[in-house]
């Protein structure tokens, strides 16, 4: 079965919504399952839960079927993100347009080029799909 991984933030920014609503249509269009993460960071630990993120998804799109609301703590947005996607074997990561600046910098690191589709289709087999928020 495909595995769509869709990172937000919380509460829903528009930008999150934007994402969320093309990796809902990407789900539904392949019949995958839906894993929406946010990433908690430790220097800030708002406290996020599941249910919490879960009501504010269905709020915005109403109940989504194989849906997993995840919550992870972390320093990096980034690289928790990308050890979500490795974790759950993704095939599809749909990605803001703000997190995929935020990942090229971070790769920027450590790689001369840093393009985040190249580099994760190398090193995580995974399609990333870029959302632009339109307002």
């Amino acid at each position: 079965m495909t595995r769509v991984v869709v990172p937000v933030r919380y509460p829903l920014s528009r930008h999150s919504r934007a994402t969320l609503e093309e990796a809902v249509r990407v789900a539904r269009e392949r019949d995958a399952e839906l894993t929406v993460l946010h990433v908690d960071l430790y220097q800030s630990n708002r406290g996020v839960t599941r249910t919490e993120l879960k009501r504010a998804v269905e709020r915005e799109f109403g109940p989504l079927t194989r849906a997993r609301y995840v919550v992870r703590k972390g320093f990096l947005v980034e690289e928790t993100i990308l050890e979500e996607v490795a974790a759950e074997d993704a095939d599809i990561v749909v990605i803001g347009s703000k997190q995929a600046s935020r990942w090229r910098r971070m790769l920027r690191r450590f790689l001369d080029d840093p393009d985040i589709d190249v580099f994760l289709r190398e090193k995580l087999d995974a399609t990333v799909i870029t959302v632009r928020a339109n307002h």
